[in-house]
């Protein structure tokens, strides 16, 4: 009978049965969790959420599947939220692998996106802070959707940010 309820149930979830869900954080993982959190609140404008991080513990293990796993790390509220919003969680693990390469075509989270007033100003803030340009400042007319101006960076760590700015059209 058990087994019976648990294949019910999730059949019923399957087929989109509705449960309260709120968008939490993402997690940044960091060669320097510090340098890099400073570059996301310098640049665009997220504010840490006390306190700092430093976790570590059988407990850790468990939830990671790692052993003797150590976080340093942050909270960021990103802007344009209010006390409740999402968070850029920043974190440090003690040992890590090296970071593969990352494309905007890589399959998987290839960047987060933030939209901003001035997006050629916010390009050059990033660059000036430590990050780097990876395409051409871009305009281009979506139909049915508006003018967007974009351009794709990447913070001082190599992670892709999309940096956007989108125009009503007027039909």
């Amino acid at each position: 009978m058990k087994g019976t309820l648990l294949l019910h149930a999730r059949r019923q979830f399957s087929k989109g049965i509705k449960m309260p869900t709120k968008y939490a954080h993402t997690s940044l993982i960091a060669k320097d969790w510090k340098r890099l959190s400073n570059f996301y609140q310098e640049v665009l404008g997220c504010v840490p959420i006390p306190p700092e991080r430093d976790m570590s513990g059988e407990w850790l293990d468990k939830a990671t599947g790692l052993n003797g796993a150590h976080i340093l790390g942050v909270h960021l509220r990103l802007p344009g939220y209010g006390e409740d919003g999402p968070t850029l969680e920043v974190f440090q693990y003690g040992s890590m692998p090296e970071h593969p390469s990352v494309n905007p075509n890589t399959p998987g989270f290839s960047h987060i996106a933030f939209a901003v007033d001035d997006v050629p100003a916010t390009a050059q803030a990033v660059i000036k802070c430590g990050g780097s340009a990876v395409g051409e400042l871009t305009v281009r007319e979506v139909p049915g959707v508006g003018l967007l101006t974009f351009q794709y960076v990447a913070d001082p760590e190599a992670n892709i940010i999309e940096i956007q700015n989108w125009k009503k059209s007027v039909s």
